[in-house]
């Protein structure tokens, strides 16, 4: 039995039943027995079944939220900051589906017309995570239906709700029965399935030790997967900065969503001329946030996904700290924080290095470390010094030492005086640990066909 405990009061939320052998066989064969059919709608046909699927989702919004933020946690004035993120993500791939789509001419005269179609790949098995689950579904589903695939979807144990909300949409959009399927499913079942030869291809977020996991059930077919795994994201943040637009957006963006987002800032690298100032400013930022229940419409910061998780991110934290680090933020301000329960107070930490597990492992918390640096040199050479890869930024006046800086870093995504966001016309992706595949832009279809040659002559 699947259970959902909403970390608002550690009560259960959602009950449902795993999915059968029987349910998951049933669930392959239709995928694979409709996918032809499928395949025959054209661009423009599957374009307008996905545009109503966006719009009847976004006609539910209010019960999408507070289910939402009832499964994990984040407070209600914040979800709707999702349907809109949803909302531009579809929208801006639907619109360059034509482009991202279209046939790649290689020769056209009265004697030869070559040229290369991006074709569906086929069934493509979709593993959602729970932290942003619409935003990171809507990036592999809205593709992978308008290239033409069928898609089975998995989404989290804590989102559960997340696939019945999507699927209600898409079959009141009109989608043939079959091409979008949801199951619920425990790990075993999971990697069974990523297995199984009906699957042609396996999106999957989450952590480094899952991507693992996918790799080892895909085994030795030969089909590939999207990984987007972990971040331990950097900020560099220069002298020449708008020092209070560093100090509010970083804040933010390390404790937005309770700070669990795979391309939250868990590094802050200062300059050494303004790090007494940054560290202020941060510490007054970070205490006038409002820890308390979700529900709350004054809220701005809820309780972490999992009792586990908030244990183990005041362990990440005690750990700094007995080898020297210093939290300089007062918890007595964030009283609802108790070690037995899910609200976790935000933590600033200084005297930081990367020693310590906590500067190079993923916290997924509500905190952050700060260090001093004194040139660009130490900024790269620490920024770098990670396993993972997703997104890093800088903040600073000068745009051409931005340009030259952001080549330095070894990340998917550069941000200059941002941070923590997804432009839908950019490439999603990263290096090192954090994975790989391209999920967003015109190349996300990409990920989801494959090129088939046409070689004609007339003769």
């Amino acid at each position: 039995m699947l259970q959902t405990i909403t970390p608002i009061d550690n009560s259960i939320y959602v009950e449902r039943e795993y999915a059968s052998p029987q349910m998951i066989e049933n669930t392959l064969e239709k995928s694979k027995n409709v996918y032809e059919n499928w395949k025959q709608f054209t661009l423009k046909e599957r374009k307008i079944i996905v545009s109503k699927f966006v719009e009847n989702f976004l006609k539910n919004n209010k019960e999408i939220e507070e289910q939402l933020c009832r499964q994990m946690g984040r407070p209600i004035s914040q979800c709707s900051g999702e349907m809109r993120g949803f909302k531009e993500r579809a929208l801006y791939m639907i619109e360059k589906s034509d482009e991202a789509l279209q046939k790649i001419i290689s020769k056209k005269d009265s004697e030869f017309d070559n040229f290369v179609s991006k074709d569906p790949l086929g069934t493509i098995f979709i593993i959602a995570p729970w932290n942003y689950p619409y935003n990171t579904s809507v990036n592999s589903i809205v593709p992978s239906l308008l290239a033409g695939n069928c898609v089975i979807l998995k989404h989290s144990s804590q989102t559960p709700l997340c696939a019945e909300q999507l699927n209600k949409a898409l079959i009141d959009s009109g989608i043939p029965d079959g091409v979008f399927q949801y199951l619920h499913l425990d790990h075993a079942s999971t990697s069974k399935i990523i297995s199984d030869n009906r699957i042609d291809h396996v999106l999957f977020t989450g952590s480094v030790s899952g991507g693992r996991q996918v790799k080892k059930a895909i085994g030795e077919r030969f089909i590939n997967a999207g990984l987007e795994l972990g971040g331990k994201d950097p900020a560099y943040v220069r002298k020449d900065c708008n020092l209070q637009h560093a100090i509010e957006n970083l804040a933010d963006g390390s404790f937005f969503n309770s700070g669990q987002s795979c391309c939250g800032i868990e590094r802050i690298y200062v300059d050494s001329e303004i790090y007494e100032k940054f560290v202020e400013g941060i510490k007054n930022f970070t205490e006038q946030y409002i820890l308390d229940d979700p529900l709350k419409e004054q809220t701005n910061l809820g309780p972490v996904v999992k009792l586990s998780s908030a244990t183990f991110i005041r362990n990440h934290i005690k750990e700094a700290i007995s080898k020297g680090a210093k939290d300089i933020i007062d918890n007595k301000n964030f009283k609802i924080s108790e070690d037995n329960n899910c609200y976790v107070s935000p933590s600033v930490l200084i005297d930081v290095d990367h020693s310590m597990s906590f500067m190079m492992d993923e916290t997924f918390g509500p905190t952050v470390g700060i260090m001093k640096v004194n040139n660009e040199e130490q900024a790269v050479k620490l920024m770098n010094d990670s396993p993972y890869g997703l997104t890093a930024c800088i903040w600073t006046s000068d745009k051409e030492f931005a340009l030259s800086f952001g080549k330095k870093i070894h990340t998917g995504t550069f941000f200059m005086n941002r941070c923590d966001y997804l432009d839908p016309g950019l490439a999603w992706t990263g290096v090192k640990d954090t994975g790989i595949g391209v999920t967003l832009s015109v190349l996300g279809f990409d990920h989801v066909t494959r090129a088939k040659s046409y070689h004609y002559r007339t003769v």
